[in-house]
């Protein structure tokens, strides 16, 4: 018979239990199957494996069977308590800690292995979250995005629950309003409410007590932010999301939650006929999905890559890049060829400086798309991009497809055409052999480093949230 440390463990728990109900010590119950008493107690304390003869005499000498010792429930709450405690204080988390371990007696009682047991927790929780340094975090995300990537950035069962929603509230075409919104949620038991104290870490707040949801009353112009952060918060309970227990979990989380969002905003159904029909016209253009939709051109784009190749069977990439060059958004099936860093992960890296989505930046006229082919080492590309602005910054957004796919979007005919040797740094990110040599010696850079990189595991029950924050906010709120 076979078993772990951990059932060994139980196991002794539940003989001594057996033991001392029938009122035999050690020596005695020791004589009564063939062995000496310290024998029976190296058992009793998960420190031998007995063999399955030995337990069936133990069975029978103590009026029970050899299933019942070998369950792998503890016996009693006191014998959970202290196989807890043997487990965590054999972690690796306490033992590098150079501690002695608490050794249990019997006067000890049971609040004080609770307290000891809390402190364990805590460990072991503090150590959870350092452990997700930015580079766990940057590898987390690139997991992610090539999950994705093999899944073509479709999620059938969420795309199910999104139209299934949508038609009990109401909802038959156009673009979502906020009242159907506001119906959505009324079907779950929540009440959408505006705040104007919300807390600055947070982007809303589900008040489960008393059925509300918080929301900022200011948004981009048309409301589209309202719509999506209030389906967010909705979808954290139609998805049945529980507090995430590490980075990957709270990305995951966040990922499905926007994707929800999205079905929602641009339903399936009439997603993928808008876009089979615009792909027959040879008319595909993501400004116009976005105004079908009423959606910033940002949630066009990124619906367009969950729905145009497992639809179209159409690989494609999308975007978005800072005024300074840097990859905060991206999503690619098409072989475009990324900066990465040696995690895997792009967001945060520079993109080249010939792609559409940079050379967009110089165009005088930013209030229509650019359309740019772009020759790379991985073959041609027809990209549109649109530039925007958010806070005190630009940025654009790029969706494109490879060269033999552009026949199908509007933009086709462009003249713009660019050559990208990158990944090699010779292309856009190292000085010329001439400048090198004239300012080798002479200049000092400082690099910019990505304040990206440096961005912790949120902590607490809300991710990236202060806790007290939030709950002082609710407490002001829960009588209205």
């Amino acid at each position: 018979m076979s078993t772990s440390g951990l059932e060994l463990s139980t196991l002794g728990h539940r003989i001594r239990h057996h033991r001392t109900a029938k009122g035999f010590t050690l020596d005695e119950l020791g004589a009564l199957v063939g062995i000496a008493g310290s024998q029976l107690s190296l058992i009793e304390n998960g420190k031998r494996e007995p063999k399955l003869s030995l337990l069936q005499a133990i069975a029978e000498a103590c009026s029970t069977n050899v299933a019942d010792l070998i369950s792998g429930e503890p016996p009693n709450r006191r014998a959970a308590l202290e196989i807890e405690l043997d487990r965590a204080q054999a972690s690796p988390v306490f033992r590098q800690l150079g501690i002695a371990p608490v050794r249990v007696s019997k006067g000890m009682n049971d609040e004080t292995i609770e307290a000891v047991l809390g402190l364990h927790r805590e460990l072991h929780r503090r150590e959870s979250e350092a452990i997700a340094t930015p580079e766990e975090a940057r590898r987390a995300n690139t997991e992610m995005r090539l999950t994705m990537r093999a899944r073509a950035n479709y999620l059938p069962e969420i795309e199910v629950l999104a139209e299934k929603h949508l038609k009990a509230a109401g909802h038959v075409s156009g673009a979502l309003t906020h009242r159907t919104v506001s119906l959505m949620a009324d079907k779950l038991g929540f009440e959408l409410i505006y705040a104007d104290d919300l807390p600055h870490s947070t982007r809303s707040i589900t008040d489960l007590e008393n059925g509300r949801i918080y929301l900022p009353p200011a948004s981009i112009p048309g409301g589209h932010g309202l719509r999506s952060m209030a389906l967010q918060a909705m979808a954290h309970r139609i998805l049945g999301h529980t507090p995430p227990t590490d980075y990957a979990n709270f990305l995951q989380q966040r990922l499905e939650i926007n994707y929800f969002a999205a079905c929602c905003l641009i339903p399936e159904t009439a997603g993928v006929a808008f876009l089979q029909q615009a792909k027959k016209d040879r008319n595909l253009a993501v400004e116009d999905f976005r105004d079908a939709f009423g959606v910033t051109h940002e949630a066009a784009g990124m619906r367009m890559t969950n729905l145009m190749t497992h639809h179209l069977d159409m690989r494609l990439h999308f975007l978005r890049v800072d005024e300074k060059g840097a990859i905060t958004r991206v999503y690619e099936n098409d072989d475009l060829p990324l900066p990465m860093d040696v995690t895997g992960a792009v967001e945060g890296q520079p993109a080249c400086r010939k792609f559409s989505a940079r050379a967009a930046f110089e165009q005088r006229n930013r209030t229509t798309e650019h359309y740019q082919y772009t020759d790379t080492p991985s073959g041609t590309f027809w990209c549109a991009t649109q530039t925007g602005s958010a806070h005190d910054s630009g940025f654009s957004i790029t969706v494109g497809v490879p060269f033999d796919d552009a026949r199908w979007w509007r933009g086709r005919e462009t003249s713009h055409r660019a050559q990208s040797n990158c990944p090699d740094e010779a292309c856009c990110r190292r000085a010329s052999a001439t400048i090198s040599q004239r300012w080798e010696g002479r200049a000092w850079p400082s690099a910019r480093v990505h304040t990206h990189m440096f961005s912790p595991l949120p902590r607490g029950a809300f991710p990236g949230v202060d806790d007290s924050e939030v709950y002082s906010f609710l407490d002001r709120h829960a009588g209205e």
